[in-house]
């Protein structure tokens, strides 16, 4: 792989960084913070999306950049003989192959997915072969003897032997706990197969008891058919006899009726002769008095109109005096128009002047209260900002130089000073302008006095504009009154000529002492002429009582003539109870014997059945028994199998193990050869995977702190180059981040030379650095400066020497962008 440019845009504190790389060795010198790191962030992000990246999403948009601004990073660069340039953003992705117009691939989860394919690496892989840290080299030195063994199978891949010998030991356990519980689950063989004859035995025996219960069951079935005629006859014999009986009763009871009806007839006749005798005398006193009834109408009349003409009299005296009223009432509110037209000017003007006060009042107490409220929330926010500051400088005090950068994450050291005094001068802002908002709140506590004023006066106006209104209410109330008064005068005026007309027509001659004579008079007629109506009435009604008396003589004879044939229908029948309680009793007898056959052949039946199903459920059970069985065989098998893969993968890994150290230490060896100018030529890995440099063939028991980055740089190197070659690719590209460590300056131009000199193994070599020497940069064939803009929070990467020199104190902003070793 070798890159050939970079370009990132709002990635980071990268606003527009753009990078050309070339073969040979390329250096990116800068000081901490300044982004030099974060180059190496961009160009996995771009390979391998997010999960390359460190924290979220929202945390990779360069922090002074808009919500919503673009992050893009493109990167070109060489493998397998082709050119690839992927282009990757928070959203989007594509990658373009030899230079082409359309992508061959167009997502982030595609893009990730074709590299790691084409690179023929994971992520982890990729950053194990590729990228070098001065953390990771001196990392086997603080572990124990297994966990460098461990560190050195997962970094070279091998520890995915250990995953699939895990899976293995998770397999066989899971076989283990399933063929345990199938094995508790089994039933006793024995107890199943002597089930199973048993459940055979009671079918055999349910069988016989079934046929001989089917053949009682017909037999009863037969005795109840032959009786069944005759007891069906015998039942129609006997239902039509009661049926004749029945129509004999209704008969006797319809002939008694008709009796007492004859007689009844027979007795009103009798008391219709009397009832004309007394008709005749009641008809010869009703004669001297048949004027009377027209005399008592004509004196209810005169009575009638009487009464009326007193109604009227009062009618018409009430409503006179309520005329008289309304007329006074009406000559007061004569003058109300006049006045309800000065009340309507009153109240508009005053509705006018309370109107203009109340705006001005309204636009001065929202000027007061938006002023009040901005200062209360100001101080509000200085307050909140203060506390925030205190909380960050008591955090940063407490731990002292060691704190790290909050961006950076590197330990603060000589900045620490310069962040506090930063802080402390925040602080003191923040208070001075606590101090100017405190006492402009204090100013706006209280409403101003003209506010004040014009309140009142508000007060003032709306009180006279109300009694001017309900004056002006109090006045239209008064000639509405007059208007309704005036109409409500002409109409009773009107009424007044009507009633004295009517009145007027009423007649006259009502005499009350001949009007009650004639009244007792019209009282003794009463009696009479009721009894005479009631008489009448009875003696119209003996025609039809005649009729009715002859028809019910008849309806006797004929229901004698029908109760005699029905009697003799009886007899002619033949009919015998006792023969009929014979039958039934022999009936009852078979029903109940052929009842009793079926609830026994039904019970048979159903005891058949349940024997099937035990039969059933036994054989199911053998079944199920023999499945378990192959199952418990085909497990036990499986557990072997897995057995026997724990102890290949085992003595597999074991194998790797020990033919894995004189691999690295011959690789490390030549590198430490060339890197030493051939002073050191051997490295091992001792049995615990301890570096132990050889001296002329014997192990040296002291190495210096340089001698031991160097020990370090050379391992990791090999590594590399063991990683790239098992996984077929060449290691042509190696980026080294700040590995100088604690080599001097003598090692640092060395380790400088010996990259020039493997540049038949690296073609490309990409050493970060914040170290600035002539030597280091001299032997360099090119050169990216990286810088840091405290105005505008950005890295600025110009190519060339860099001009970088150490301030003496940083203040916040510098540790804005600050980027951190992947």
């Amino acid at each position: 792989m070798k890159l050939t440019a970079l370009r990132l845009t709002n990635f980071r504190q990268h606003v527009d960084s753009q990078f050309v790389f070339e073969a040979g060795l390329i250096g990116i010198i800068g000081p901490n913070g300044a982004g030099k790191t974060t180059v190496l962030e961009a160009i996995a992000w771009a390979l391998y999306g997010q999960a390359a990246a460190r924290g979220n999403r929202d945390s990779i948009r360069f922090v002074r950049a808009a919500p919503r601004a673009s992050v893009r990073v493109e990167l070109d660069f060489e493998l397998g003989g082709h050119r690839y340039r992927v282009v990757r953003g928070l959203n989007s992705a594509e990658v373009y192959l030899d230079d082409g117009a359309e992508p061959i691939a167009n997502s982030i989860s595609a893009v990730s997915e074709m590299m790691q394919r084409r690179l023929g690496m994971t992520r982890t892989e990729f950053f194990h072969t590729y990228f070098t840290g001065q953390k990771e080299l001196n990392v086997m030195s603080t572990m124990g003897a297994a966990e460098r063994g461990r560190f050195l199978s997962r970094v070279l891949g091998y520890d995915r032997l250990r995953v699939a010998q895990d899976l293995v030991k998770g397999r066989k356990q899971a076989v283990s706990h399933e063929l345990t519980g199938l094995r508790a689950g089994m039933p006793d063989h024995d107890s199943v197969i002597r089930t199973l004859d048993d459940t055979r035995q009671r079918l055999i025996k349910a069988d016989q008891e079934l046929e001989s219960a089917t053949s009682a069951h017909q037999v009863a079935r037969v005795r109840l058919d032959e009786l069944s005629p005759n007891w069906q006859q015998m039942q129609a014999t006997r239902d039509r006899f009661q049926e004749l009986a029945g129509e004999l009763r209704v008969i006797d009871s319809e002939r008694s009726a008709q009796l007492r009806d004859v007689e009844r007839l027979t007795t009103e006749l009798t008391h219709m002769t009397a009832a004309k005798v007394e008709l005749q005398r009641v008809l010869s006193e009703l004669s001297p008095l048949s004027s009377v009834p027209e005399e008592f109408s004509r004196f209810e009349a005169l009575l009638r109109e009487e009464g009326r003409r007193q109604t009227l009299t009062d009618t018409l005296r009430a409503l006179r005096e309520e005329v008289t009223q309304k007329e006074e009432r009406l000559a007061v509110l004569t003058d109300s128009s006049e006045r309800e037209e000065e009340a309507i000017e009153l109240v508009e003007r005053q509705r006018r002047e309370l109107d203009d006060v109340a705006g001005q009042l309204e636009f001065n107490r929202t000027t007061w209260i938006r002023d009040r409220q901005d200062v209360e929330t100001k101080r509000q926010a200085l307050r909140d900002q203060y506390k925030e500051l205190k909380k960050e400088r008591d955090a940063f005090v407490e731990r002292g130089e060691d704190a790290l950068c909050p961006t950076c994450q590197r330990p603060l050291g000589d900045s620490f000073r310069a962040l506090l005094d930063q802080l402390d001068l925040q602080m003191e802002n923040v208070i001075e302008d606590g101090r100017y908002f405190k006492q402009r709140y204090e100013q706006l506590e209280h409403m101003p006095p003209d506010l004040v004023a014009l309140q009142a006066r508000r007060e003032e106006l709306k009180r006279a504009a109300s009694e001017a209104e309900q004056r002006l209410t109090r006045l239209r109330s008064e000639v509405a009154e007059m208007s309704a008064l005036s109409r409500e005068l002409q109409t009773k005026r009107t009424r007044v000529v009507q009633l004295q007309t009517e009145l007027d027509a009423i007649p006259v001659g009502y005499d009350a002492a001949q009007h009650a004579r004639v009244r007792e008079q019209a009282a003794r007629l009463a009696p009479l002429n009721e009894s005479a109506t009631r008489l009448t009435t009875l003696l119209e009604r003996e025609p039809a009582m005649l009729t009715e008396q002859s028809r019910a003589r008849q309806e006797c004879d004929r229901l004698e003539h029908a109760a005699t044939a029905v009697r003799e229908a009886q007899a002619s029948m033949k009919f015998s109870e006792q023969d009929y309680v014979t039958l039934r009793a022999q009936q009852e007898a078979a029903s109940e014997t052929a009842q009793q056959a079926e609830v026994a052949l039904a019970r048979v039946r159903s005891d058949r059945a349940n024997a099937e199903r035990a039969v059933h459920v036994a054989e199911k059970a053998e079944g199920e028994l023999r499945r378990t069985q192959a199952r418990v065989d085909e497990l036990v098998s499986e557990r072997k199998l897995h057995e026997e893969l724990d102890r290949a993968y085992s003595d597999l890994r074991t194998d790797l193990n020990y033919r894995l150290r004189p691999e690295l230490s011959e690789l490390a060896s030549a590198f430490l050869s060339d890197l030493t100018d051939h002073r050191y030529s051997e490295l091992e890995l001792d049995d615990g995977y301890n570096i132990v440099v050889l001296d002329e063939g014997r192990p040296k028991p002291v190495i210096s702190g340089g001698e031991e980055d160097l020990a370090n740089l050379v391992l990791r190197l090999a590594i590399s180059q063991m990683i790239a070659e098992r996984s077929g690719q060449a290691l042509s590209l190696l980026v080294l981040d700040e590995v100088f460590g604690s080599l001097d300056t003598v090692r640092r131009i060395n380790v400088v030379g010996l990259l020039r000199r493997l540049q038949d193994r690296f073609e490309q070599v990409i050493l970060i650095t914040h170290v600035e020497e002539i030597g280091v940069r001299e032997g360099l064939d090119r050169v990216f400066a990286v810088d840091f803009d405290q105005e505008t929070g950005a890295s600025v990467v110009t190519i060339g020497a860099p001009s970088f020199e150490p301030p003496e104190e940083f203040d916040l902003p510098a540790f804005a962008g600050a980027g951190a070793d992947l």
